[in-house]
């Protein structure tokens, strides 16, 4: 039974509290009734996710959490007292304990944290911690390559960009004179490798690079065209502004993926705007 974990077990017999459901060596958690289903029955898998209640018992739901073991994630700080602060993991009736002593910098009630889940060794129960350096850092060997897509969660701001985790592993950095569209704090991403630096600096974009980027985006464009009802007031002579706000992408890149579609015949181009070829 791994706790912290989404994980698909089998339904070993009913009791009036709910389902027991079983792992492949017969160990047994309940899920309760508010998470079963009418139809379910001995012997069905169920996919949920295991951990402690708020009374110390190990219980699984079938609600999704905003974060699992050996992940990380950007969290709303909703209560604290003495020992610490409590988190919103999406689990309803129970919040993720921040400690004090895995806390990095100030915790205030309604503000967001970037914390690392994990579980502990000794009461084995689910806990987070604001102190990366131990499961984030960019020290050790670098396990990515340049073009690789990963996944990024926005963490801060700076004057120059976004600093993000990258695959709840690395530091990363997303430029602002690269982005196209509307990011925030706590966005989970899509993200291409564009630089790894000798110091092991790892830049980051939200587009792809070379032709794969051009075609991706030439697909943009024309759904663009095609829900706009068929014609679009862009052209070569739009601002790169109002590119950036319609359609998300660079003027360099509206021209490219513009000239793709038009070499494949699938739309025309006026002084005024782009129009589907019927």
């Amino acid at each position: 039974m791994r706790i912290g974990e989404i994980q698909t077990l089998r339904v070993a017999r009913v009791s009036e509290f709910g389902l027991y459901l079983a792992d492949e060596e017969g160990n047994e958690v309940l899920l309760p009734n508010r998470y079963v289903s009418l139809t379910q029955k001995v012997d069905d898998e169920v996919e949920v996710f295991v951990y402690h209640d708020s009374e110390d018992r190990i219980v699984a739901t079938t609600e999704t959490p905003k974060i699992t073991a050996g992940k990380c994630a950007y969290l709303k700080v909703v209560d604290k007292n003495i020992h610490g602060a409590f988190l919103d993991w999406g689990i309803t009736g129970k919040d993720l304990f921040l400690p004090n002593r895995n806390q990095q910098g100030g915790v205030v009630v309604g503000s967001y944290k970037a914390v690392y889940l994990y579980v502990d060794n000794i009461t084995d129960r689910c806990v987070a911690t604001s102190k990366l350096k131990q499961y984030v850092n960019n020290e050790d060997i670098i396990t990515l390559s340049p073009r690789q897509k990963v996944e990024a969660l926005i963490v801060s701001e700076s004057e120059i960009g976004y600093r993000a985790i990258v695959e709840n592993r690395h530091w990363g950095m997303i430029y602002k004179n690269q982005i196209f569209r509307d990011v925030k704090l706590g966005d989970k991403v899509e993200a291409y490798v564009s630089r790894i630096t000798d110091d092991n600096r790892i830049d980051l974009s939200l587009q792809q690079k070379g032709f794969a980027q051009v075609k991706d985006s030439a697909e943009v464009l024309y759904d663009a065209i095609v829900a706009a009802g068929g014609s679009l007031a862009l052209t070569d002579n739009s601002s790169p502004e109002e590119i950036k706000e319609r359609l998300g992408m660079s003027k360099k890149l509206f021209k490219r993926s513009l000239g793709v579609i038009m070499s494949h015949g699938r739309v025309t181009c006026t002084e005024n705007e782009i129009t589907v070829k019927k």
